[in-house]
């Protein structure tokens, strides 16, 4: 496989796992549906310029971009991703000693009802709280499509992930994330910045019992009730 058309192949899979057509990433990198076709098939020779446009438009580094992390291009975000109903994927717990949210989410948010339905939970235990009284530890590990692969937000999801956020920092001492891959943490990182909550969100991919130590040690707590390692 030549350069172009392993720099293709990367744009697809990263595309693929966060739900986005051509039509898509096109329309948020600047560029034309044709270009990133051509692009894609490794058809073309891609300026610095534009690999950095789709690069953001994938909310990753450049650094990342070329990182050797990598997925199956099959599409995410399919009818048969959503065959388990939300409200059955979704899990929380509350430590009220330590003033320490957890939530858990498995599989994939299906549109503006799947974060609706978190945020009236998480925000209706959260308004008993005052202002940065709370810690949230959020668990994406099982963030997973039905191929079994890691997804990260689709485009629409990320927006809400914002406004979600913009009003949980309201609430929050500290935010940890546990997520599914490097991928995520470069999305999430890039929706805490928009949202405002970067300086205390905290966003880990490791191996799964140093990731969930390193949570627990930064959250000063030694278990959690719904967030454990895995077995």
């Amino acid at each position: 496989m030549d350069i172009r058309s392993e720099f293709g192949r990367r744009i697809k899979e990263l595309r693929a796992r966060s739900g986005m057509s051509q039509e898509l990433l096109a329309y948020r990198a600047g560029l034309d549906r044709t270009y990133i076709s051509g692009v894609e098939r490794g058809e073309r020779n891609v300026s610095l310029v534009n690999i950095g446009k789709i690069a953001a438009a994938l909310q990753v580094s450049l650094e990342y971009f070329f990182s050797g992390e990598r997925f199956s291009a099959s599409v995410a975000y399919q009818p048969k991703d959503f065959a388990i109903p939300f409200k059955e994927r979704f899990k929380y717990s509350l430590d009220r000693d330590k003033r320490l949210l957890a939530f858990q989410v498995n599989g994939l948010f299906s549109g503006k009802k799947d974060v609706d339905y978190l945020s009236s939970v998480i925000f209706g235990i959260c308004s008993a709280y005052g202002n940065n009284e709370l810690d949230i530890l959020v668990d994406h590990r099982g963030m997973k499509a039905s191929d079994g692969e890691p997804v990260v937000y689709s485009p629409d999801i990320a927006e809400l992930a914002g406004v979600f956020q913009q009003e949980l920092t309201i609430y929050s001492k500290r935010v940890i994330c546990l997520c599914n891959s490097r991928f995520m943490v470069e999305q999430l990182n890039h929706v805490a910045k928009t949202s405002g909550i970067y300086d205390k969100a905290t966003h880990l991919f490791e191996k799964d019992r140093l990731m969930v130590e390193n949570a627990y040690s930064l959250l000063d707590i030694h278990d959690n009730e719904l967030v454990k390692p895995a077995k």
